[in-house]
Formats: structure tokens, sequence, C-alpha cells
């Protein structure tokens, strides 16, 4: 079963919080644990060394019951609680006063007394059972113990004062974690509901209602991915309906040649073969069509391999301007046909360069073709070539009716055909800006309404140094 994001987040945050806090409360407890009874052990061993510093020599040679008597009087003061005890261990007297009858004090404070110079034990006392801190300290004679002093001091207070601190350093633990959970939660929800309306967008998107847009709640990265998606949408909208306007007028335009084909050829079958006039108006209005149906499918079939980056050029060094004076004779017995002066200014140098001739000649035909269509009698088409910053340009001028300013931008999309109702697919300038991107050039467009349009074609030109490998290589 899938886990959602904002549960993730939250465990992951949780998990991380109660790992943060069960370390640092530990290792506070630790220190205060440690700090506090280390400190409650060297004070009564502090006391009792001072203690056994001032009165050991004056004691040590003292029969067990003088010393007895000495400390009663002389060492009995704090709280500390103190015992003399035999060199055996046995309880001699206490500073309450109680005499022993040779009880033996089997601690391990005393039984590590007895083998080195002190003895320190934290624990219960055996016979209270209340739990104390012990340090007896050996009175030797030579090597010999003769006697030893206890002192103990009760762990209740100190016990209650660290009880007391590790439950506060729990509550305090514990309201850290519920504080983070909650915002862990809060953060989660702030992440996961903008996603989860995404999500839901996407969805509807998917279902083909490109209508539904992502509110944007924050610049941050999910507010950038709204837009992004917003952007998308409203890109893919109108490429959309720009397909369905191309299908539309593919259709149309595919139509009118079959049906001016199929009209035609039934009229010559049924028609008398010997009507030479019938005959040839026939079939040159066949011979149109199939030329301009044939033209159709060729765009189409640019296209598609344009867009399936599947297109192959097949470059060689050249001078570009005899394939563009190549093309613009053979345009201009169409130009005299139009009423369309073509003339042409492209110099005497040539301009190296490696290209797919046929694929640049295409280019050329296209260019030629649109600015015949668009302009009127009497008009001209003026062709320049010329270099520019290391590049070969070419720019093919003409004084027909111009571009609108709103079309002018979208005039080399696929599927874009504008405002015009002239035939035509919507592709040729397309596939045009795509085959001089291919060769690493640049296509541009200019134009005004009613005063003509521009195109420009930018080819990367070949150094000597690039001219004379090109030479070399097979």
């Amino acid at each position: 079963m899938s886990t959602s994001l904002r549960t993730r987040i939250v465990w992951s945050y949780g998990v991380l919080i109660v790992l943060v806090v069960v370390l640092l409360g530990s290792l506070f407890g630790t220190l205060v644990w440690n700090y506090y009874y280390s400190s409650a052990v060297s004070s009564v061993l502090q006391r009792a060394q001072t203690e056994a510093a001032l009165h050991n020599r004056m004691i040590a040679d003292e029969p067990m019951k003088e010393k007895a008597r000495y400390m009663l009087q002389n060492m009995a003061v704090g709280t500390a609680h103190l015992q003399l005890l035999t060199g055996s261990g046995a309880l001699v007297v206490d500073s309450d006063g109680f005499a022993g009858d040779g009880d033996i004090v089997d601690t391990p404070d005393v039984r590590l007394a007895m083998t080195h110079d002190r003895g320190i034990w934290r624990g219960r006392d055996p016979v209270t059972n209340e739990r104390i801190i012990a340090v007896t300290l050996p009175v030797k004679e030579g090597a010999r113990i003769v006697s030893m002093f206890r002192y103990t001091a009760s762990l209740g207070t100190l016990d209650r004062i660290i009880r007391n601190i590790l439950w506060l350093t729990l509550a305090v633990g514990s309201f850290v974690v519920l504080l983070f959970f909650t915002m862990s939660v809060f953060i989660a929800n702030r992440i996961a509901r903008p996603i989860r309306n995404l999500t839901k967008v996407a969805e509807k998107m998917a279902e083909g209602d490109w209508s539904r847009r992502a509110a944007l709640h924050d610049r941050d990265e999910i507010g950038r991915l709204a837009d992004t998606l917003n952007t998308m949408a409203s890109e893919l909208t109108r490429r959309e309906k720009l397909k369905e306007d191309f299908i539309s007028s593919v259709s149309h335009e595919l139509r009118t040649p079959l049906t001016s084909i199929k009209g035609w050829s039934e009229t010559l079958a049924s028609g008398d073969l010997n009507d030479v006039e019938e005959l040839n108006l026939g079939l040159s209005i066949i011979d149109r069509e199939t030329v301009r149906l044939s033209g159709l499918v060729e765009d189409l079939l640019d296209f598609s391999k344009l867009y399936a980056k599947s297109i192959v050029l097949h470059p060689e060094m050249l001078d570009i301007r005899k394939t563009l004076v190549e093309t613009l004779r053979q345009f201009e017995a169409r130009g005299q046909r139009e009423s369309v002066a073509i003339r042409g200014d492209t110099g005497g140098m040539p301009l190296m360069a490696k290209v797919d001739a046929d694929r640049m000649k295409q280019v050329f035909i296209n260019v030629f073709d649109n600015a015949l269509k668009f302009t009127p009698k009497g008009g001209t088409i003026l062709v320049e070539a010329g270099q520019e910053d290391g590049f070969a340009r070419m720019t093919i001028r003409d004084t027909g009716c111009g571009i609108p300013p709103e079309d002018l931008p979208h005039v080399t999309e696929k599927f874009y055909k504008g405002t015009s109702q002239r035939s035509g697919s919507g592709l040729g300038l397309a596939i045009c800006k795509e085959i001089v991107e291919l060769h690493g050039g640049i296509f541009r467009i200019e134009s005004a309404v009613d005063v003509g349009t521009a195109v420009t074609i930018l080819l990367p030109l070949l150094t000597e140094a690039q001219q004379q490998q090109q030479q070399l290589e097979p």
C-alpha cells in the first residue's frame, strides 16, 4: 500500500526529532547524574580526608576506647555519619553513640580500604536500606591497619533533586517532540496540499480538459512548478488549436486538387478524345493539381522527419551563392507570367559553406514561392547576397502585402497559417527554419504591412583552412 508524501514527511521528521531529543536528553541526564553524585562523593571524601589529617596523629597510638571517645567528642560534624572500625572491619562505635558488639561492616568501601589507601562506595545501607555515600579511610601503623574511619552521608535529598531534574527534562523533551511533530504536520501540509492540487489538475489535463489551471500559492519551487504546468497547458492548448486548424486546412487543401483531378479524369474519360483543346486543358489542370498535391505531401513528409529528428543532411562544400542564383533563374519565368520583377544582386565573391545543396534549394524555393504568392502584379522581388560576421547572408525581399505584427512571431511555427486565406499547409516556413538551424544558421523574417517582407538566411562560412581541409578529404 502506497504511503502519502505527507505521512512520509511527518514520520521522517518525527523519528529524527525523537532520536535527537532522546540523545540530547540522555546526554543531559547522564551529565546531571554524574555531576551531582560526583560532587557528593568529592564532598564527603574531602571532609573525611581533612578530618583524618587533623586527628589521625593524635589518636593513632591511643587505645581503641580512647579513639572512640575522641571521635565522639571531636569528629562528629555536619550531616556526616561517622563509624570507628577495627582493622578487620568490626564496628567499635559510631557518631550516634552506638557501641558495636563486634558486628562486621562488610561493604565495598570497607573491603577497598583494607587493600588500598581508601574505599569509596555508593549504594544502599544494609541496615537502614537507605541510599548512602560511604568513604572509609584506614589508620595504619607501618603497613598494618589498626583501625578505620568510615564516613557516610544520605543520598535521599540528592536523589530527589536529581529525580526532579530528570522528570523536568522528560517533560521538556516531550513538549519539544510534540511541538516539532505539530510543526512537521504543518510543514507537510504546506508541501503536500499544493502537490495534491497539482496532481488533480494534471489528471484533468490527462483526461483532455486543458482549461484547468493550477492555483499559485507561493513563489517557491512548487509555485514555479504550478506556473510551468499552467504555461505548458496554455502552450498545448494553443498547439492543439493550431493542429486542428492545420488538419482542417490540409484536409481542404488535399480535397481541392483531388476533386479537380477526379473531375477532369471523369470528364476526359467520358468526353470526346478528338477535342484537343479540352484534352489539353484537362491534362494541364491535372498536371498542375498533381504538382500542388505532391508539394503538400512533401511538406508533410518533411515535417514528420523534422518532428522525429530523423532527417539526414548530406553536406558538401560549395558556393551557396550559386544555388541561390540557380533558384532565382528558375523563378524568373514564373515572375514574368505573374508580372512580378525578380532582380538579383548577389555580388561576385564566392560564399563557401558546407551545406546540403538539395535541402538549401528547398529552402530557397519555399521562400521564393511565398514571395511570389503574396506579391501583387507590378511588385518586385529583390535578392541580395554577401557576408556578415563570418556568415553568408542571403536576403529575399518582396514588396508584397506584408505580415501583420500579431502573426509575425508565429509564422515559423508548425501548423501556423495566420489570417492568410491562401492555399498551403502552413509548414513551409517552419520547415525552412528547421533546415537552416540544422546547418547551424539563422532564419530571420522582417515584415511590415503594405510594405513587404524580407527573409534573411545566415549560414556559417568556411575559413580558408577549413576549405583546404575539406578539399583534402576524400
